[in-house]
């Protein structure tokens, strides 16, 4: 597909429109069939299915991150899953002091890891994370701190290609063995699990995982609008030609440096947010979710699904992450390798998603009614 074909189809957006209405459909009739629907009826939804769409989900919008990087500025992170986590771990910790005197060991104020590795008190860090005000700040904040530092560094250094993918998946790396530490504060290889209740609701009753979906699909479609307007600005086509040309782009005299760092660090935040709508969703938040393999992951999700496209890597993240479900049950033993098979595939013969192969089939069409068109108007004259 062409670059202004792909212009074009950005700005129309019809197919983008048409997956935030599905979205839409999807977080207001499920909960209704949830909710509503009795369980012996076969229109019921269980809660099972809520919560596992609410963790697709929360990959849409982190594979959506990934593309507004990737997609359009050329950006090949490698270490996503760190953003991902962190903010995570954010969202654990106020899940953490809300359980108060109802843990294991009945301490009020220390988490029952902290207790049983006999803390004598609750780390600096930890405070404040009774609020969630002061949580969902840090859940922004702390991705976007790492990224702003890593990516000042990085990027005024003018490290790019594969030598930028690498330092990102050894910050993530090296980022996956400090938690593993219990001397971290973070629970160790345990992580931060045996959550009660957000925001005084209980986490096991069914309103409350609908909530949390209906959050996750609000994210999204919020996440979608953000990331559009800003690759459809003047900004967005200063990040198409860093992507396509940054040495020209410098040489204009655009300081291709600052908008790497702007766009790392929002892409960053909405990575952050979704890690925090997804741990009370799964119940479980610990360091094997700064696991190299898991931002390989994402990177598969966008490839699969289209990258540049924007809702290619939407798609792209449901599609596979449905498959990981059906496969890893079916086929557990041989999961890893169909996955490294899919993104063997997918660079080989969909080297823009799949997305980009139904655009590329309805350019032909296009082409072809214009050329029979022309040919008719010519016969009659």
């Amino acid at each position: 597909m062409t670059s202004q074909s792909r212009l074009a189809w950005l700005m129309n957006d019809v197919a983008g429109k048409r997956l935030l209405a599905v979205i839409l459909a999807v977080i207001i009739v499920l909960p209704m069939l949830n909710l509503l629907v009795p369980e012996d009826s076969f229109f019921h939804v269980s809660s099972y299915t809520i919560g596992l769409l609410g963790k697709y989900l929360c990959y849409a919008l982190l594979a959506l991150a990934v593309d507004l990087i990737w997609g359009y500025c050329g950006i090949l992170s490698l270490g996503h899953g760190a953003f991902f986590a962190l903010g995570g771990y954010a969202m654990g910790m106020y899940l953490m002091r809300q359980i108060g005197d109802r843990g294991v060991y009945g301490n009020p104020l220390l988490p029952d890891f902290m207790v049983f590795l006999n803390w004598p008190e609750l780390p600096w860090y930890w405070y404040g994370f009774d609020n969630i005000y002061f949580a969902m700040l840090m859940v922004a904040l702390a991705p976007a701190l790492l990224a702003f530092v890593f990516g000042w560094l990085a990027f005024r250094s003018r490290v790019t290609g594969v030598y930028l993918s690498i330092i990102t998946q050894a910050m993530t790396y090296a980022l996956m063995l400090a938690f593993f530490r219990n001397d971290m504060g973070f629970g160790g290889n345990n992580g931060l699990t045996d959550f009660k209740d957000i925001l005084g609701f209980s986490l096991q009753e069914d309103a409350t995982k609908v909530a949390l979906f209906v959050c996750s699909g609000v994210a999204v479609i919020l996440g979608y609008l953000l990331c559009r307007y800003v690759v459809s600005s003047k900004l967005g086509r200063v990040l198409v030609s860093i992507r396509d040309a940054e040495s020209r782009t410098r040489f204009i005299g655009y300081r291709v440096e600052h908008y790497k760092l702007f766009v790392f660090v929002l892409s960053a935040v909405l990575a952050g947010i979704a890690g925090a709508l997804y741990v009370p969703q799964v119940g479980i938040i610990n360091p094997g979710e700064f696991s190299p393999i898991n931002s390989i992951e994402i990177i598969i999700w966008v490839a699969v699904g289209g990258r540049g496209f924007l809702y290619g890597a939407i798609i792209g993240a449901i599609l596979v992450n449905y498959g990981k479900t059906f496969f890893t049950g079916a086929f557990p033993e041989i999961w890893l390798f169909m996955l490294g098979g899919l993104f063997v595939v997918s660079t080989l013969f969909l080297p823009q998603g799949v997305v980009g192969v139904v655009q590329q089939w309805k350019d032909k069409r296009a082409e072809q009614k214009a050329l029979a068109k022309g040919n008719a108007g010519e016969a009659m004259s």
